[in-house]
């Protein structure tokens, strides 16, 4: 119809849509050298729709999101943490946890890739399994009781050829972390190590392995139970916080004489207030203190046990 010499109202009648809307169209899609081709025409608006959205479009539209994402990163929270607390405190704008791992891992947003805790990209090969010395009175885990605050411990070490450690004790409920450096894996260093912590953490019963460095667990001032051999998911807690804290701030091969108690102790500050899905996006320290408050730490159950 152009072509034949009709005025954009008249097409506008024949298409059944308003003068501007022709206008529009013309202007916006006409070719170079100025004429109207409705192929080319179609190429370009699918180009424009095709562009109109791309991966992290909403935060980087928005910049104080960005910022507030950004910032949360910063301080160690996860993409999870940071949604679930936006959707708790109810703020607007949020964005789940998909739409920031979408933006970390566009062209947008990979720089700040580096701020998340890495992942293991191969299968960890097991070690060789060596004889253990068996633990005098060692109680199964299948005996502790399902009342009680319950707490699991394991410790990490240097590499080899150093002998500090650092022993760690874990609430199951609260997601609650205390840890002390030892200077060596003795159970006399391992006895002290747990009596500190107790002043921090209280509890009814303590998960441990089977780590000879556990042999006095009679002296550990609570009712103490043991995992089964070679099976470490029976204290998943304990085991991924350990693995968090490799990733995090400690990695493998590092000489823990390097670390001090002060370093340590802000490192669990960091894991003691980060937000946790299992806790309703509550911190950990907020967690233990509603649990104080509300509860009163009970009393040793009598061994009986599960059925």
């Amino acid at each position: 119809m152009r072509r034949e010499g009709i005025e954009q109202k008249d097409i506008a009648v024949v298409l059944k849509i308003s003068p501007s809307t022709v206008s529009r169209e013309i202007g916006k899609h006409k070719r170079m050298d100025g004429r109207y081709d409705a192929s080319s025409a179609e190429h370009k608006a699918q180009v424009k729709r095709g562009n109109s959205k791309y991966q992290g479009m909403k935060i980087e539209k928005n910049q104080e999101l960005k910022k507030t994402i950004i910032a949360e990163l910063k301080a160690k929270r996860s993409p999870d943490e940071i949604a679930g607390r936006m959707r708790r405190e109810k703020r607007s704008p949020r964005v789940n946890k998909d739409a920031i791992y979408k933006w970390l891992y566009s062209a947008y947003g990979e720089r700040y890739c580096k701020l998340l805790c890495t992942k293991r990209k191969r299968k960890k090969r097991q070690k060789k399994i060596t004889k253990r010395e068996m633990i005098p009175n060692r109680i199964g885990l299948e005996w502790r009781p399902e009342e009680g605050r319950h707490a699991e411990g394991d410790t990490f070490l240097s590499p080899k050829g150093n002998k500090a450690a650092v022993a760690i004790v874990g609430l199951r409920e609260e997601k609650y972390l205390g840890a002390r450096k030892i200077s060596d894996m003795k159970t006399e260093s391992m006895k002290q190590a747990i009596w500190e912590i107790q002043n921090e953490i209280q509890c009814d019963t303590l998960t441990l392995d089977n780590g000879i460095e556990n042999r006095e667990h009679e002296l550990f001032g609570m009712e103490t139970y043991f995992c089964d051999p070679h099976a470490p998911w029976q204290k998943g807690f304990i085991e991924s916080s350990i693995g968090l804290i490799r990733r995090w701030f400690i990695p493998k091969g590092t000489d823990l004489n390097t670390v001090s108690q002060e370093q340590l102790d802000s490192y669990l500050e960091i894991f003691n207030n980060k937000y946790r899905k299992s806790l309703g996006y509550s911190s950990a320290n907020e967690a233990r203190e509603k649990s104080d408050i509300l509860k009163n730490i009970s009393n040793p159950v009598a061994l009986q046990p599960r059925i």
